[in-house]
């Protein structure tokens, strides 16, 4: 047989190798041995068959963490609680591993994200302006009815201060919402953050603990800015190879928040076992009128259904992550526990309510502009 046909057929026999380890993961075996009856290059098959078995898997195991994130870092989270003495000095890593998620979310992006500024930009508009005015003066009010103190009333204007969350993108497009306005939201909020950010945390937070702004822009900048803008062009330089890692990049997007958890409750451990329970009060309200204000913004400018569920999203649910980081970096691991108490939260509350509206629907004069995403957490 010709080298080349001998060729062809073990490429087409391991395309259909992969196909079928995918289809039925329990039979992977079965279907290698199959193959390696199919043609002579045996080795090539496996190895073919081998990647397509290894990516399904990374994919279930995706999955997995994805659906139950929520426990994992409230386990993590109850771990550091228990024996806060083994994390401790786990909170000089936070930056590293925000930078690291970030670039991940960068890699996920493309030029064609940033395309509905240009097709819709009131809606745009109005959702980056809403999250930026309304997270940071709830953080402000819920913390001061509550009697927080100051460095906890840092901690929760640091939460409505930063940039939407990426895992919002994944509940609108669960809620059959708007997911371009999404993402296009978290992006433009994201790259905003540098110049926002240190604003809002002097203006809400200045009066009381000693901010510098200057200092909090440089570190988005290296937390946020820089890593996702790499990414970026990371994806436009070598779409192929980057493609290649996109499932991988929920797991360390789940394995950098954990650590941040465990980091931050470590370190302030006798903190949050005094007041813990006001401190949780605080992060539920927050999210939670976050959420409602959101959605009812949205309804109040003539937004459609999916739009608001997509403002919805994006307003109550923050990258809590950020928050913990510029936290630990600028005050003190205290004033990160409301971001850390956040990240299990509000994908707790954001998973129950896009559950709640996918069983609702749209309305039927409505069409979701719902397109498929990357997982990130």
């Amino acid at each position: 047989m010709p080298a080349s046909l001998l060729a062809h057929s073990a490429k087409l026999a391991a395309q259909v190798g992969v196909h079928l380890v995918m289809k039925f993961p329990k039979h992977h075996v079965h279907v290698r041995a199959f193959l390696l009856t199919i043609t002579p290059a045996g080795h090539e098959v496996s190895a073919h068959c081998g990647y397509g078995f290894i990516m399904y898997r990374i994919r279930t195991v995706s999955a997995f963490v994805g659906r139950w994130f929520a426990v994992i870092v409230l386990a993590a989270g109850a771990l550091a609680l228990a024996v806060p003495d083994a994390f401790s000095g786990l909170t000089v890593a936070i930056p590293w591993l925000l930078a690291v998620i970030m670039l991940g979310m960068g890699m996920t992006l493309r030029l064609v994200d940033f395309a509905i500024i240009a097709r819709r930009p009131w809606a745009l508009l109005l959702g980056v302006a809403t999250q930026f005015f309304v997270m940071p003066l709830l953080g402000f009010g819920i913390a001061v009815a509550l009697g927080l103190s100051p460095m906890l009333t840092a901690g929760m204007i640091l939460v409505g201060s930063v940039p939407g969350g990426t895992a919002s993108n994944v509940m609108v497009y669960l809620s059959k919402g708007d997911t371009a306005l999404s993402v296009a939201m978290t992006s433009v909020s994201t790259l905003l953050a540098p110049l926002l950010t240190p604003l809002l945390v002097l203006a809400l937070v200045g009066e009381s603990l000693p901010v510098d702004a200057g200092a909090l822009f440089v570190s988005i900048v290296q937390i946020v800015l820089v890593p996702v803008v790499l990414g970026l062009v990371l994806r436009m330089i070598v779409p192929r190879l980057v493609e290649r890692f996109l499932d991988v990049l929920p797991l360390l997007s789940v394995a950098g928040i954990t650590v941040v958890v465990v980091a931050v409750i470590a370190a302030s451990a006798s903190t949050l076992l005094s007041i813990g329970v006001l401190v949780v009060v605080a992060v539920i309200l927050h999210n939670s009128l976050g959420l409602t204000l959101g959605y009812y913004i949205g309804r109040l400018f003539g937004l459609p259904v999916a739009s608001r569920r997509a403002l919805s999203f994006e307003v109550g649910m923050q990258n809590s992550g950020l928050a913990a980081a510029l936290a630990v970096a600028h005050f003190n691991p205290v004033a990160a526990l409301p971001a850390a108490i956040f990240s299990v939260w509000h994908n707790v509350s954001g998973s129950v309510l896009a559950s709640y509206w996918a069983r609702k629907g749209l309305p039927s004069n409505e069409v979701s502009e719902s397109l498929p995403v990357t997982t990130r957490a």
